[in-house]
């Protein structure tokens, strides 16, 4: 299982895998879109983001923040992303279909990304990633 949501007192805790850095940046954007928006298909939206940050936990707290900016503001729900990161660069694929009450609904509203627990690691041939939702 690419993901998993973990007990956290008064927020969602995730932790999230990946073959390769890119694949668990793409995993972490799925579980907070599908945390969101449960029932999201890939449809005919598509918005590309380019990030470039300091450091590679910056970069995943900019990626996750901008995908939720752009799931508010333009009314849509994501669930296929395709990521390359070269450094501490960062440009995705982001793919979804307009926000249906109808077919998302049911999901938690996730306010932020806290840098407070936010980390990257490699275990082994896996990096791990585990960051918090403000919900």
């Amino acid at each position: 299982m690419p993901y998993e949501v973990l007990e956290h007192t008064a927020d969602i805790r995730f932790r999230v895998t990946g073959r390769t850095l890119a694949e668990a940046f793409a995993e972490a954007a799925r579980a907070v879109c599908e945390t969101m928006a449960p029932g999201c298909t890939p449809g005919g939206v598509e918005r590309r983001v380019e990030i470039e940050a300091p450091d590679r936990e910056t970069l995943l707290a900019d990626f996750l923040s901008e995908i939720l900016y752009l799931s508010d503001a333009e009314s849509i729900a994501f669930c296929s992303f395709e990521v390359q990161i070269d450094g501490n660069r960062l440009t995705a694929a982001c793919r979804g279909e307009e926000f249906s009450q109808e077919k998302h609904g049911g999901g938690s509203e996730i306010k932020g990304i806290s840098y407070s627990g936010l980390s990257i690691n490699k275990e082994g041939e896996r990096y791990v990633l585990e960051f918090i939702a403000d919900v």
